[in-house]
Order: C-alpha cells, then structure tokens, then sequence
C-alpha cells in the first residue's frame, strides 16, 4: 500500500524508445535495454524498429501497474478526461480513442450526440450520457484541437486573419483534411462567418 500512495499515477510523462514487438492490444518500447509494455488503442499505427516519443499514463491498482500510451499529447488529455468519467475505466476510454478522432469525440460531447458515443465498444446509453454529462463544456480550454499536428497549416492561416482558437476549435471537427489548403481556409471561413 506505501507504494500505491508514493508512486500516485503520474509517474511518468512520456516515454522514447524503439518499437520492438506489436501485439494485438500493447506495444513493447526499449528505452536504454528496459521493455516497456504499453496498452495502445491501435497499436498496428506504430512500426517495429522506428523510434517513437509515447506519452503515457501509468495505472496503478493494488493488483496491477499498466501504462497506457498514445501518439500525441491531446490523445493522452481526452483520455485523462474520459478515465474521470463515472463509470468509464482505462479499458473502456482507450478503444474510444482508437476508433474517433479528437476532433470528433469532443464535438460528439458538446453537441451531445449519444448516437455517436454509443458506436464505440462497451459504452451503452447510460455510460454515453455520463460522458455528457460530467465533460460537456469542460473539454475547450483543456484540450486545444488547434494544437494538433494535421491542422498546424490551416489554423495558422486562421489565426493570421484574425480568429481566437476557441472559434477555431469549433470548426475544426467539420472540415475535409483531404482538400487542398486552400480549399480547407474556404470552407472554415464559410463556417466561421455563419
């Protein structure tokens, strides 16, 4: 129990090293000759042999220490976030995040889209309207999409114009990331200035 209240959950921040091992729910990542096994919601988006910084969570029950990784800070964040939800635990938090977008999780929390929670494993209408309830409103100024790499470009752009990333955010989850650049400014600002 002593090392239960020492250690606490945040033991560690992330975690750098090369993917050595995928498996069907973990990776396994050396860092100076120790294999850290890490529960991942997709592990197949990693490659063997390439090195990775991994933000983790590290878990600890009175039975088990599990750390659990994701690619990018805003992953671990919304995890943080869901893990606090009542009634949702680790196992259940990280298939949400392996199968939605950011973008499309929070949106699905502001606009309180239980349709859309509830396409994701183990989570019923119950746990999907906990979800709403405990993180609506709270997730903005916690988790800033404007941060996330594949929209560096366009939010840069918008912001040059003039936009608060709080109006940005809100666009962000509706726009095609496969157009052009220039195509993508066009629909944000369609949406922005509705």
């Amino acid at each position: 129990m002593f090392l239960y209240n020492y250690y606490g959950d945040n033991m560690y921040s992330y975690i750098e090293g090369k993917v050595t091992e995928i498996e069907s729910s973990y990776i396994t990542v050396d860092n100076n000759g120790i294999g850290y096994q890490i529960y991942t919601g997709n592990p197949y988006t990693f490659n063997v042999g390439t090195h990775y910084r991994i933000y983790v969570y590290q878990n600890v029950r009175e039975d088990e220490i599990t750390l659990y990784g994701f690619k990018e800070k805003q992953e671990k964040e919304l995890f943080l976030k869901l893990i606090n939800v009542k009634g949702l635990g680790c196992k259940m938090a990280l298939p949400i995040l392996a199968t939605g977008s950011i973008e499309g999780i929070v949106d699905a929390i502001q606009r309180e889209n239980i349709l859309y929670l509830k396409k994701f494993p183990k989570i019923g209408e119950k746990v999907a309207k906990q979800i709403i309830l405990d993180l609506k409103g709270k997730l903005d100024a916690n988790i800033d999409l404007t941060e996330n790499i594949d929209n560096t470009e366009l939010v840069e752009t918008l912001k040059a114009l003039g936009y608060k990333s709080n109006d940005i955010n809100k666009v962000l989850p509706h726009i095609n990331k496969g157009n052009a650049l220039e195509e993508q400014v066009k629909e944000a600002l369609k949406l922005l200035l509705k």
